[in-house]
């Protein structure tokens, strides 16, 4: 059996997902039917907001199911009535035995990790944080616990020095949508071998990839310069790194996101937090061990902006410092 003769499931909700969906549906596979979040209110007019892959499946005339909760009897008798012979995961929610167990291939997850390395929530995030020279995605079937199953196949890319989160996932997003496919040929012909997470476990340290609060994303610029830039990197440009500028004086706060800096200088007796800039073309802030420069930041109440777009409504920027 060819995997376009397979009766697919697909689940998933925001952008990442949408590639990997693309990717079956221009390519002649049989989606039967597409699972994604329900549709949530957005907005000061509380406008119901759709998922990016409910978007794309009305667009192409898909089967839609949006369930409020995976184990409510009515959803699992329209899922069950699918006759999936296999389930796509695709950046969606964790799911219950009685629907990852339901198709007869089972069930397989596309995870924006090398695993059994950075499972969890945040995988994208945490590799670019922990200054990590590769990730990947990797296919894997599900079982009882989060991100654990056998792994089916992987794909790596480097992260290079001046990658953000934003740019790996725009990678990752189009590599895993090519694998999600060669995954779905491979199960229904049989042609792959599912390897437990628990043989690689053995050969190294495992890093993990939590949820990302807001507290994980202040700047304590009193750190290694290269772990504040890999923290911009990471979280840029989304939940975005932050710190607060604060009035020499005054004592007046602004609350700023940061989302870009450069190592310009190795070393500093500057306390950190300390600025330095002409005024016109650069804003330098002192680390533990030397300077970043911030070339893309954000104050409250304004929109995103270079430095030198920011510096020319904010001459002042001498008189703060950051905290």
């Amino acid at each position: 059996m060819t995997g376009k003769e397979l009766r697919l499931v697909f689940m998933g909700t925001p952008d990442f997902a949408v590639a990997s969906l693309k990717a079956l549906v221009d390519g002649g596979y049989n989606v039967v039917g597409v699972i994604t979040a329900p549709d949530k209110p957005a907005g000061r007019g509380k406008k119901l907001n759709e998922s990016a892959v409910k978007k794309y499946a009305v667009e192409n005339k898909l089967n839609i199911l949006q369930p409020e909760k995976l184990k409510n009897q009515e959803f699992l008798a329209e899922l069950e009535a699918l006759k999936a012979d296999l389930q796509v995961v695709v950046a969606f929610r964790m799911l219950p035995e009685v629907v990852w167990n339901m198709p007869r291939l089972g069930t397989f997850n596309l995870h924006g990790s090398l695993l059994p390395q950075y499972r969890g929530a945040a995988p994208l995030n945490w590799a670019v944080i922990n200054g990590e020279s590769q990730t990947g995605v990797t296919t894997f079937l599900l079982d009882h616990k989060i991100d654990t199953g056998k792994i089916l196949f992987k794909k790596e890319i480097a992260i290079w020095e001046n990658d953000t989160v934003g740019t790996i996932h725009d990678s990752l997003m189009g590599i895993g949508a090519k694998l999600v496919v060669e995954t779905v040929d491979a199960l229904a012909d049989g042609n792959y071998e599912a390897i437990p997470q628990s043989e690689i476990m053995a050969e190294t340290e495992i890093k993990h990839a939590p949820k990302i609060f807001k507290e994980d994303c202040k700047i304590d610029w009193a750190n290694d310069i290269e772990q504040i830039r890999n923290l911009i990197r990471g979280l840029s440009p989304y939940p975005a790194a932050w710190s607060t500028l604060v009035h020499n004086e005054t004592g007046k706060e602004i609350a700023t996101k940061i989302y870009f800096a450069i190592q310009v200088d190795r070393n500093t007796n500057d306390t950190p937090g300390t600025i330095k800039s002409d005024g016109k073309t650069f804003v330098k802030v002192a680390c533990k061990n030397g300077w970043l420069q911030i070339t893309d930041l954000q104050i409250a109440g304004k929109k995103r902006m270079q430095a030198d777009d920011f510096l020319r409504g904010f001459q002042q920027i001498l008189d703060y410092r950051f905290v």
